[in-house]
């Protein structure tokens, strides 16, 4: 495993207590972890650290790469994480999100456009691949542009060149193309919503960003970046998580992923006048899955029913290329021993 993806992988710290001299320690290591390439990308799960490895792999050449994944999990910092890595990464990251303009704009937002080139164009501008020329150009939502336009990018990837709206001079660059999406691509294609030959253009090395609950291991470190970050933002001194408050978040279930997460934790800072952080568990017995609402009250049976799911999603087996292992991140022995600790039975997880 390469240094920059250890780098990414922070050690987990416990949540409760934390004692001053913790919570200085936490802050340094905050402020060491800023100057590296993964700073923001917080987790130790084997998930994570799959695609911290496909990351690594392709983030030295110049192809393009499509991140999917369900909102909320991260893929703009997988993105960025890319073009860090990359030999463009002291040329710009330029990022357009898709969906967020609309439809009519989105050539002009991608190509640029010459005054009076429609109304409106009151002066000439530079679109996002001249911006990105000799870096990195990072399209989110990237399922969302229309049928009509997807020729024109289409063109722009290949050749590597476009013109802009209103213009007659062809323009060349050299950009790097990141994508992203929510959507089944493949399934839209079948749909006739999106072009065959653009998705395989954009589909060079596909990345799968997993959703917050096939990770649910990295909750509590990014409960703890978040309470961090948040606490020193507002100024305030939160020592604790309690752990039934630590137990609710890591077995809710995250509709909007690590976003969502984050956005709850800053609530949670908010509200928090004290030293315990403040966690209103009432909002979220609304999203329990399993845990507060099926009596996993603690967090040994939180991490039972991890281990247990993970066994399951490899066929019962243990170790090997698709053991649960890997997808846990633990060594044999130390999940046989976990396993008998919390009295795991081979009926659990083989059907």
């Amino acid at each position: 495993m390469s240094a920059a993806i250890g780098n990414a992988l922070v050690n987990e710290q416990p949540a409760v207590p934390w004692s001053t001299l913790e919570g200085h320690r936490l802050h340094l290591e905050s402020e060491i972890a800023s100057e590296f390439t993964f700073a923001d990308i917080v987790g130790k799960s084997a998930a994570l650290r799959q695609v911290l490895e496909q990351v690594a792999i392709v983030a030295p050449t110049g192809s393009t790469v499509l991140l999917h994944g369900e909102t909320g999990t991260g893929k703009e910092l997988v993105a960025r994480a890319i073009h860090n890595l990359s030999p463009r990464r002291e040329r710009n990251f330029v990022r357009l999100n898709c969906a967020a303009i609309p439809s009519g704009l989105v050539e002009s937002e991608l190509f640029g456009h010459e005054k009076g080139a429609f109304t409106g164009a009151l002066m000439q501008k530079q679109g996002r691949f001249e911006l990105a020329d000799r870096g990195s150009l990072f399209l989110d939502e990237i399922g969302d542009i229309t049928l009509e336009l997807q020729p024109k990018l289409l063109r722009a990837l290949q050749e590597q060149e476009f013109e802009r709206l209103g213009s007659t001079r062809t323009t060349h660059v050299d950009v790097r193309l990141i994508a992203a999406t929510h959507r089944d691509l493949e399934s839209m294609i079948r749909n006739n919503q999106f072009r065959e030959d653009l998705f395989y253009r954009l589909n060079v090395f596909p990345i799968e960003i997993p959703p917050l609950r096939e990770r649910r291991e990295d909750i509590p470190l990014l409960v703890n970046y978040f309470v961090l970050r948040a606490s020193r933002q507002m100024q305030k001194r939160i020592r604790f998580v309690p752990r039934q408050a630590m137990d609710a978040l890591v077995n809710a279930d995250w509709p909007g992923n690590i976003r969502e997460l984050e956005n709850f934790i800053e609530r949670c800072v908010i509200l928090t006048q004290s030293d315990d952080l403040n966690v209103p568990l009432n909002q979220l017995k609304k999203r329990v899955v399993r845990g507060v609402s099926s009596g996993a009250s603690t967090f040994e049976e939180a991490e039972r029913q991890i281990i247990i799911d993970a066994l399951k999603a490899a066929s019962g087996r243990i170790s090997g290329k698709s053991g649960a292992t890997l997808r846990l991140g633990l060594k044999r022995t130390t999940l046989q021993n976990k396993m008998r600790k919390l009295n795991i039975s081979r009926t659990e997880y083989c059907s």
